[in-house]
């Protein structure tokens, strides 16, 4: 009871900051230059409606059918890099209760914890990791590939799993000696895909991630 409540506020806490910055914004339509130019839809909304689509189906598919190893798909660095944080708060919020009407088998309750620690809390560690690369290492474009979408994904997804861990969160049919190992793999495998995908859209669809600007890692332009 006290675990729920406690997940509860974190959810709440991170909500209310996200709305706080006002997401919404970053769908609005947008304004070609120029006075008679037409106004175009935001490109975030295909990267969104695509994560409300998948994702959920990915968070729900352990309870939709019965295996030995029942390992669960974050996808939530990915989220955070393409919608950015404060969008990605809600959207992670909102997959987690469609996935919880996807699946007879998934309570209120996991679909909570699912949220809060495959979701909010990687996406925001992965938020806090970005902000240090880049004082640290700077504006480049294999600091962004490879240091946010890749190596922030890895700690962040292992973090946020071992704090989940701490919390008492088991994995089902993995020994407890073994959880740590699996935990690790199961971030190694979001890492790979949230890196492949990274380095696809920054080479052909930039406009999906709100994380990225042509003018700061390209062009080093700060405004």
């Amino acid at each position: 009871m006290l675990e729920a409540v406690l997940e509860t506020v974190v959810a709440l806490i991170a909500l209310g900051m996200a709305a706080a910055m006002r997401p919404w914004r970053l769908l609005g339509d947008r304004q070609l230059p120029g006075r008679d130019a037409p106004r175009l839809a935001s490109p975030l909304w295909t990267p969104l409606l695509f994560i409300l689509v998948v994702l959920p189906w990915l968070w729900a598919l352990p309870t939709l059918h019965k295996m030995p190893l029942q390992l669960q798909w974050s996808g939530a660095c990915l989220v955070m890099l393409m919608l950015g944080w404060p969008l990605a708060m809600p959207t992670l919020a909102l997959v987690g209760a469609i996935a919880w009407l996807l699946s007879p088998g998934l309570d209120a309750a996991e679909a909570l914890r699912l949220v809060v620690w495959h979701g909010m809390l990687p996406a925001t560690l992965g938020l806090l990791w970005g902000g240090l690369l880049r004082r640290r290492l700077g504006t480049r474009v294999f600091v962004y590939i490879f240091g946010r979408g890749f190596v922030g994904t890895v700690l962040s997804l292992f973090a946020a799993s071992m704090l989940s861990a701490a919390m008492g969160h088991q994995l089902p049919g993995v020994n407890e000696d073994l959880s740590t190992i699996a935990r690790w793999l199961m971030a190694w495998g979001d890492a790979v895909v949230t890196g492949m995908a990274c380095a696809i859209c920054v080479a052909y669809r930039p406009q999906w991630l709100a994380t990225w600007s042509d003018n700061l890692y390209l062009y080093g332009k700060t405004r």
